[in-house]
């Protein structure tokens, strides 16, 4: 086994961590639209945007692993962990399905502006009673002459009151469960495309999010993706790589955190010397420490898999709990780091505290991911 990222993946990694931190380095985390737009076509600048597309799309060409490194360095280099977000589910959970399974027609119309930030894309998954049961899901699309006739709602569409193109999933064949939902890309200029306000959230704020509403909305047949009732196979392969590759955004925030905080406890004095000289201290840096790299090698060995054409349920699973609990655990150690300090505005860790916490619950939850374990366990 060789752990050793080759001088290509360095060189790549340290661009697009010094891009980033340049053309960042006064970004302030907005809720404003049009904010959020330039804070995009400056990500898109770097190519992240198009990490993983063809070069045919103005996309890098990259594998999941190389995917997850430069959104590892975009982690690392950005503060605003919600813009972080929004980009790689726009990539993984959007522009991947329309990579594999759009028609021609569609993946010439989609995947330039995609790739170079100019169309926004928001995956419509999510309903009130239905996350990651995509059997349960309740929005309708009937074929008609002209193509499909979508109507439902979903309930939490991250990038929605940005975003130009919806991915989404819908029943067409009610009698087959699982295989019958389908998969499409609907472009938000269509009628009956009905995006929400802007949704209230304790975190991740520059990503934003809203419900979103198909009125009776006609969606021509070129935005299928892949065949009638393959939705099923389509949801479960765009969630391989974004349980795969987006959480690496995380190990970026949890390196640069844990800088900061050996920054802060070598730093500050109490008690006549630096408190990083009391065990209480060192330890618990210690345990960030492990945790970090404990879950980088999960991740890793999960995308490498991916590059390897085997899509491993229980890796994937095992990557996502790691980083996503190791992200909960050593932002509220950062807390406890920084004391008080932590807990104001001017830091940074209370923010990333409230923007790791999701981290447990979207792209499946913890439970979710367990039970997935458990299963492929024999269970």
């Amino acid at each position: 086994m060789d752990f050793e990222l080759s001088p290509i993946q360095r060189e790549r990694c340290a661009g697009i961590g010094a891009a980033v931190a340049e053309r960042f380095a006064e970004h302030v985390t907005s809720a404003d639209p049009e904010l959020v737009r330039l804070a995009w076509k400056d990500a898109a600048g770097v190519g992240l945007t198009g990490l993983c597309l063809s070069e045919q799309h103005g996309g890098a060409g990259l594998g999941a692993l190389d995917t997850a490194l430069g959104l590892e360095a975009f982690g690392r280099s950005c503060s605003d962990m919600g813009l972080v977000f929004g980009v790689a589910a726009h990539l993984l959970s959007c522009a991947v399905p329309v990579r594999e399974f759009g028609t021609d027609e569609a993946a010439r119309e989609l995947l330039a502006g995609m790739a170079a930030g100019d169309l926004i894309a928001g995956n419509a998954m999510t309903e009130d009673e239905a996350g990651s049961d995509i059997g349960r899901i309740r929005t309708t699309a009937t074929r008609t002459g002209e193509g499909y006739v979508l109507a439902g709602e979903k309930s939490f569409v991250s990038n929605a009151p940005v975003a130009d193109v919806f991915v989404t999933y819908a029943v067409t064949d009610p009698s087959a469960g699982f295989l019958g939902v389908s998969a499409f890309a609907v472009p938000r200029e269509l009628d009956g495309v009905v995006v929400g306000p802007p949704l209230r959230k304790m975190g991740l704020n520059g990503c934003l999010a809203a419900r979103v509403r198909f009125e009776d909305c006609v969606v021509p047949a070129r935005y299928l993706l892949g065949a009638e009732g393959s939705g099923g196979a389509i949801f479960q392969h765009s969630m391989a790589w974004e349980r795969g590759c987006l959480f690496a955004a995380y190990l970026g925030l949890m390196e640069r955190q844990l800088a900061e905080c050996v920054g802060r406890t070598t730093r500050r004095r109490q008690f006549g010397r630096k408190i990083s000289g009391f065990q209480a201290v060192s330890h618990r840096i210690a345990r960030m420490r492990q945790r970090l790299e404990s879950a980088r090698l999960l991740l890793y060995r999960a995308c490498w898999l991916l590059d390897q054409g085997r899509t491993d349920v229980t890796a994937i699973a095992m990557a996502k709990t790691a980083v996503s609990e190791a992200a909960v655990a050593n932002s509220l150690d950062a807390m406890q780091l920084f004391g008080s300090a932590g807990y104001l505005a001017d830091t940074g860790i209370e923010e990333q505290l409230r923007d790791c916490l999701p981290t447990t619950v979207f792209s499946g939850t913890t439970e979710i991911q367990l039970e997935l374990i458990a299963r492929e366990a024999g269970l």
